[in-house]
C-alpha cells in the first residue's frame, strides 16, 4: 500500500507562496500587479469574520467569569502596559534614527514633491484629534460597527453585553451557551479561511513586489535596514527581557504562533490572524476573558511596530528635506507620537494616516515628505506588522499573569522559559 504523502505545514506553505510572489512580482511585474486581488480577498474573508468572533468571545468570557473586577482589573493594567511599551519603542525608535540617520545626505526639495500624491492620506488624518477618538469608540449604532468591522466599536458592545450576561445570572445562562456554539462554528469558519492563507501570502507579495519593485529597496535600503533591525531589537530585548520577568521564553512563543507569523508577514497585516492568535493563547492556558479584552484593544492601542515606524519614519522625513528637529522638537514630537500612534489598525495602509496626521499637526515638517517613503511603506508594512503581532501576544501573557489567569503550569507548558 502507498504511504500517503503528507502536506507541508501551513507557515511552510505559506513561505513558499511568498518566495513565489516575489519571483513573479520580479520577473513579471504586470501579472504581478494582476495578483492583487487574491491578497485582498484573504485578508476581507478574514476581516469578515472578526467582529463576530470578538463579539462572542468578549460576551462569553465576560459571563463566564465569577468576578467582574477581573475583568476591569485587566482592563486597566493593559492599558497601562500598552503606554509604557509603546512609549518605550517610540523612543526607542527615536534614538536609532538619529544615530543611523538613514535620510542625512538626501538633500530632497519640498517644492519637487507631489502633493497630490498623499493627498487622501492627508484627508483621512485631519480629522484624527483625542476628543474625536474617544467619541468614535463609541458606535452610532450596533449594526454599523459590526457593518463597518471597527474592532473598537465592537469591543465596546461586547464588554456591556458580557457584563449584562454576567448580571442576568441563569435566567440568560443558555443564551450564553448558544454564544460558546456559535463561538466554536466561527472558529471552524476560520480554520477553512487559513488555507487559503498561502494564497493571499502569494498575491499581496506579487502585486508589493511588481508594483514597487525590488530596485526601491535598494534606493532606500538604509531606510529598511534601520526599520527591520529596530523592530527586531525590539522584541529581541525589551519584549524578551518582558517575556523573562514574566516566566516565560520569547523564543519559544515565536516558535508557537510560527505559522501566524508568516501569514501577517506575507499578507502585511497583523488584523489577518486575530482569530488565530486568540484560539492560540487560549490553547496556552489564558483564560478566555483575558484573551478577549486585551487582544481587541491590543490592535489599537499596543502597535509596537507602528509606534517604531512613526517615530523613524517622521525624523526620516525630517533629515531627508533638512528640516531641524532639535532635542525640544522631538520631545514635542515624542508626546505627539503617543496620540496619533494610537488607533491604527493592524493594516499597514493605516501607519500612513497616522503619519500624515503626525506631520501635519507640527508647523515644521512637510507633509509631502510623506512621498519619500511610499516606495518602500509596503515593505516597511511587513515588518511592523509582525511586530504588532508579537507584541500583543506578549502583552497578553503579562496581563494573564498579573491578574493570575493565566493557569500557569499550562502556559509554562506551552510558552516556557528557556
Amino acid at each position: 500500500m502507498r504511504a500517503r504523502v503528507r502536506a507541508p505545514s501551513l507557515y511552510v506553505q505559506v513561505l513558499i507562496a511568498t518566495a513565489l510572489g516575489i519571483l513573479v512580482g520580479h520577473l513579471w511585474p504586470a501579472a504581478g500587479v494582476a495578483m492583487k486581488p487574491f491578497g485582498d480577498a484573504f485578508v476581507k474573508l478574514v476581516r469578515m469574520i472578526i467582529a463576530p468572533i470578538i463579539f462572542c468571545t468578549v460576551a462569553s468570557g465576560i459571563a463566564g467569569v465569577s468576578s467582574a473586577k477581573r475583568v476591569g482589573k485587566a482592563g486597566v493594567l493593559a492599558l497601562i502596559y500598552f503606554e509604557v511599551v509603546t512609549t518605550l519603542a517610540l523612543v526607542i525608535g527615536l534614538v536609532v534614527v538619529n544615530v543611523v540617520q538613514p535620510g542625512a545626505g538626501m538633500h530632497a526639495d519640498v517644492r519637487s514633491l507631489d502633493p497630490a500624491v498623499v493627498a487622501s492620506y492627508v484627508k483621512a488624518g485631519t480629522s484624527q484629534t483625542v476628543g474625536g477618538f474617544l467619541l468614535d469608540i463609541i458606535p452610532s449604532s450596533v449594526v454599523d460597527a459590526f457593518a463597518r468591522g471597527d474592532i473598537l466599536q465592537v469591543l465596546l458592545f461586547s464588554v456591556l453585553f458580557g457584563f449584562a450576561l454576567a448580571a442576568g445570572g441563569s435566567a440568560v445562562r443558555p443564551l450564553a451557551d448558544w454564544i460558546d456554539k456559535l463561538a466554536a462554528v466561527l472558529f471552524r469558519i476560520v480554520d477553512m479561511i487559513m488555507k487559503t492563507a498561502p494564497i493571499g501570502a502569494f498575491g499581496a507579495m506579487a502585486f508589493t513586489i511588481g508594483s514597487f519593485g525590488i530596485g526601491t529597496l535598494a534606493q532606500l535600503a538604509k531606510l529598511m535596514a534601520c526599520f527591520y533591525l529596530t523592530c527586531a531589537a525590539f522584541i529581541i530585548i525589551v519584549l524578551g527581557t518582558v517575556a523573562f520577568w514574566h516566566g516565560f521564553s520569547i523564543w519559544r512563543f515565536i516558535q508557537d504562533i510560527a505559522e501566524e507569523i508568516f501569514i501577517v508577514f506575507g499578507t502585511s497585516s497583523s488584523e489577518s490572524v486575530l482569530p488565530r492568535l486568540m484560539e492560540k493563547l487560549e490553547a496556552m492556558g489564558v483564560e478566555r476573558s483575558i484573551v478577549a479584552v486585551v487582544v481587541p484593544a491590543g490592535y489599537s492601542f499596543n502597535l509596537d511596530g507602528t509606534a517604531i515606524y512613526l517615530a523613524i519614519a517622521t525624523v526620516f522625513i525630517a533629515q531627508a528635506t533638512g528640516t531641524p528637529v532639535g532635542l525640544g522638537r522631538q520631545v514635542m514630537l515624542l508626546m505627539l507620537l503617543l496620540v496619533t500612534s494610537k488607533g491604527a489598525a493592524g493594516v499597514s495602509g493605516a501607519a500612513l494616516i497616522a503619519l500624515a496626521s503626525t506631520l501635519s499637526a507640527t508647523s515644521y515638517l512637510p507633509v509631502a515628505g510623506v512621498a519619500l517613503i511610499l516606495g518602500v511603506h509596503r515593505f516597511m508594512g511587513e515588518a511592523m506588522a509582525v511586530t504588532n503581532l508579537i507584541g500583543n501576544g506578549v502583552a497578553t501573557l503579562v496581563i494573564a499573569r498579573w491578574c493570575g489567569a493565566d493557569q500557569a503550569a499550562r502556559v509554562r507548558g506551552v510558552a516556557a522559559s528557556a
